[in-house]
């Protein structure tokens, strides 16, 4: 009899964690999945992940997402209806979220060229030491090659304006080697 109550009260328990569990992940994460990956976790190559991002980073661009000043053909109709509580609610959902490791594997000549193109452009200045970002400023350490590559040529191009007009005068400095050279350093960092 012991061992049947046990075994009862060890189901209700572990039935209890996993909705505890579900509970903890907001409704609307599940329509991110599809391209930010679980928990936040991009696979997809052009796809940042937000795991581990900062909070306040992920709500603004959300809200900068509904209000017009960044455009996605995905993302825009995503936030559309989106209230503020449920941005915030999916920032610190994401926020507290591991980043696993994309595997990516820098050529460490380029990554070499690329930190010290990072030191001479002051990047620390704003992502901090080891790109982790702070407040408003994103996480930028170990995100997918592509993404960095692809974020900073559309800040050179100015194809991406959300910013205050920072990223964009620093990557109107970088050649296209530069950008890869940073994109090698930023996506190798863990």
């Amino acid at each position: 009899m012991k061992t049947f109550f046990a075994l009862c009260v060890t189901t209700v328990m572990l039935m209890a964690g996993s909705v505890w569990a579900a509970d903890e992940v907001p409704a609307k994460a599940a329509m991110c999945v599809g391209c930010h990956g679980v928990n936040g976790n991009s696979s997809m190559p052009g796809t940042p992940s937000l795991a581990a991002q900062n909070a306040r980073y992920i709500y603004l661009q959300l809200r900068d997402f509904q209000e017009g000043r960044r455009e996605n053909p995905m993302m825009s109709p995503m936030v559309a209806g989106m209230s503020r509580a449920e941005m915030q609610e999916l920032a610190n959902y994401f926020s507290k979220q591991k980043l696993t490791s994309k595997n990516f594997k820098a050529d460490p000549d380029k990554a070499k060229l690329g930190q010290a193109k990072a030191d001479e452009t002051l990047c620390a200045m704003c992502h901090l030491g080891e790109f982790v970002g702070q407040n408003e400023i994103p996480k930028v350490a170990g995100q997918n090659f592509d993404y960095v590559v692809k974020t900073l040529k559309d800040f050179k191009a100015k194809n991406r304006t959300n910013d205050a007009g920072n990223m964009t005068s620093v990557a109107s400095t970088l050649s296209e080697q530069d950008i890869e050279n940073l994109g090698h350093y930023i996506a190798g960092l863990n």
